[in-house]
């Protein structure tokens, strides 16, 4: 009996000794995608420009870096810091840790190198080395061409420098350890061009990470076979907030509508259009960014509804908002 006690003992101990080992590898050697890379990019006005519309209208850096309004409809941003950061991610939202989103001005990004940012933006990794959580969608834009990254660089160096840094995340166990296991290095791939309608489409489609917002996902992972069919939860102070179904499918879907229609549904927000309006607590509320997707080219909307239209059609009717009791009140 003294023998199996004691075995017993050792392979305990063994365990905790992997686990601890296990653990502090995770922490201290991950994430590992390699150096950043040894780049300068070049401010050109028409990189500067490129980049404006993309972080702007595609892939939204400005609208997720800015401080939203959303006292108001779609929560337009504040316009008079642009990518000031601020907005806080809590356990008051059911989040799991406490997130700020960071400034990306250069009075936070004077400091980093070209090739720091582009690692950031494309692999998911801090100039420190520390992995970003994935409310930036950095595994979509991993997957964008090298000079729409550079543009997008360009266009953050002309920003305003103004605003404040923030603290670090702050992350519950066990995903303080998972999320140094999330980042992967980028697969970039060449933009199509415009006049390939379908290519274009699913590279815009790409950028602006439709699929992350309008798939579900059990603890990260997309769930097969409802991807763009929406569903997927957002909690708000008052209310839950759905994703829409973008699929091709007639009954709950985009299948029904025309591509007039889909295009009017975006430009309706284009800039000078449509105002912002007051939205009390308990009222339909959204956080999809029409405001910044409104004013994204004609042509790049038409091409988008193109692709979407190819995807398969998912049968999968969704309750876009619900407010609680409290916010009923």
């Amino acid at each position: 009996m003294k023998k199996l006690v004691k075995w017993i003992a050792v392979i305990l101990l063994l365990v905790v000794v992997v686990a601890i080992s296990g653990l502090s590898y995770v922490n201290y050697a991950l994430p590992d995608v390699g150096d950043p890379e040894k780049i300068s990019v070049e401010l050109t006005p028409q990189r500067i420009e490129r980049g404006k519309y993309l972080a702007n209208h595609v892939a939204v850096c400005v609208d997720c870096h800015s401080t939203r309004d959303f006292s108001k409809f779609a929560g337009p941003i504040d316009t008079t810091h642009i990518g000031a950061g601020g907005d806080k991610f809590d356990q008051k939202i059911g989040f799991p840790g406490v997130v700020y989103v960071p400034n990306i001005t250069p009075l936070n990004l004077k400091g980093w190198t070209d090739g720091e940012l582009f690692r950031a933006i494309t692999t998911g990794v801090k100039k420190d080395g520390s992995a970003i959580f994935p409310i930036m969608p950095w595994m979509y834009y991993s997957k964008m061409d090298r000079e729409d990254v550079y543009a997008i660089i360009a266009y953050l160096r002309t920003l305003k420098p103004e605003g404040k840094n923030y603290p670090a995340h702050q992350l519950d166990f066990p995903l303080n350890f998972i999320v140094n296991t999330m980042p992967q290095p980028a697969t970039l791939s060449t933009r199509p061009p415009e006049s390939d309608t379908l290519k274009y489409g699913e590279y815009l489609v790409q950028t602006a990470a439709c699929r992350d917002c309008h798939s579900q996902d059990d603890k990260g992972k997309l769930i097969a076979g409802l991807e763009f069919a929406g569903g997927k939860a957002f909690n708000m102070p008052g209310a839950t907030l759905k994703s829409s179904n973008i699929t091709p499918d007639k009954e709950t879907g985009i299948g029904k509508w025309s591509k007039q229609e889909f295009v009017a549904r975006f430009r309706q927000f284009a800039d000078g259009g449509m105002q912002p309006v007051a939205v009390k607590p308990g009222e339909f509320q959204t956080i999809m960014p029409w405001w910044k997707y409104g004013s994204m080219k004609v042509s790049d909307l038409e091409a988008m509804y193109a692709y979407l239209k190819t995807i398969k059609p998912v049968q999968n009717p969704v309750v876009k908002f619900q407010a609680n009791s409290f916010a009923a009140k």
